[in-house]
């Protein structure tokens, strides 16, 4: 199909169907032609069985063919390393395309308490829900991965009134947010994209938390101090590179940290980083191929 057979459409919907664990890598693919956001909606089984569909809408005009052949390109590197489908182009029209973000993206409940809402959707919350809005536009940090869901566990056991938390690598947010809502004294969010601390500011703004939370565009070399709580949901590499730039340094005496984006794989490695740092593994999560570790500073298992 070539731009001129759609141009009274607008718009060409890209969905690819593809596992959890590949589903963000996805979303930040498509992300890069499809201005006005993606979309991860859950599958036929549900949020977290079986596979899910990845949506994003490419503006009928002089680069579609070119972002298209770019998008196939891209998804067929990802495929060598996780099983992702090629993607099913369709036309959709102008007036079609913004509902169609509504109608396919749900209300997500992670944990005990935690319950990620897009703003269009009617949730009656419990009393002891912590409801977080995050609409579409930032691919990551959704709340589907493993590691964000595994971190919104851990942050639900450690966050407790007036702790000071920083969160590196924030993304959409979505942990910073959390912590603000379950109590948190203050809360510095840093992310070394431009483009997800705006996203991020945008989310903070949108909770109503944006008296708890500080967002900056960094990296670990502009954060001082120490901190009750770090959380670090990136990369293994990215971790161990910042655990030799001084990550522990950043962590309170009694203090945790909170790191995941680790393979099970790269465990070990970054276990033994952690602990010539004065870190001790306190608990592990596991799901599918990825962990989740928190460790104390100061911690010592008799």
């Amino acid at each position: 199909m070539t731009p001129a057979s759609i141009s009274s459409m607008e718009w060409l919907e890209v969905s690819v169907t593809v596992g959890n664990e590949a589903a963000e890598a996805v979303a930040e693919v498509l992300s890069r032609y499809a201005h006005r956001g993606v979309v991860i909606e859950a599958g036929p089984e549900g949020w977290n069985a079986g596979p899910v569909i990845v949506r994003a809408y490419l503006p009928a005009d002089d680069q579609l063919r070119a972002n298209k052949r770019r998008i196939e390109e891209s998804l067929w590197h990802l495929d060598q390393i996780s099983p992702v489908s090629m993607p099913v182009f369709r036309p959709v029209a102008d007036a079609d395309w913004a509902e169609m973000w509504k109608e396919r993206l749900n209300v997500l409940h992670v944990g005990q308490h935690v319950v990620i809402r897009p703003s269009w959707r009617d949730y009656a919350p419990a009393p002891e829900d912590v409801v977080i809005r995050l609409d579409p536009g930032m691919a990551f940090g959704t709340g589907l991965h493993p590691t964000t869901q595994m971190c919104l566990v851990a942050l639900e056991e450690l966050v407790y009134p007036g702790v000071n938390v920083l969160d590196l690598g924030t993304g959409s947010g979505i942990l910073a947010i959390e912590a603000a809502k379950l109590g948190a004294g203050r809360v510095l969010a840093v992310d070394n994209d431009p483009v997800a601390a705006k996203a991020a500011r945008d989310n903070v703004v949108a909770n109503g938390v944006q008296e708890t939370i500080r967002v900056v565009h960094g990296s670990l070399s502009e954060v001082s101090g120490s901190y009750d709580l770090v959380v670090v949901n990136i990369l293994a590499r990215v971790i161990l590179e910042m655990v030799q730039d001084g990550l522990a340094m950043r962590v309170r005496p009694d203090g945790a940290l909170v790191a995941a984006g680790i393979l099970a794989d790269q465990e070990s490695g970054v276990v033994a980083a952690l602990k010539q740092e004065g870190l001790t593994l306190v608990e592990r999560q596991q799901r599918d191929d990825w962990v989740c570790l928190v460790t104390k500073q100061g911690y010592r298992l008799d």
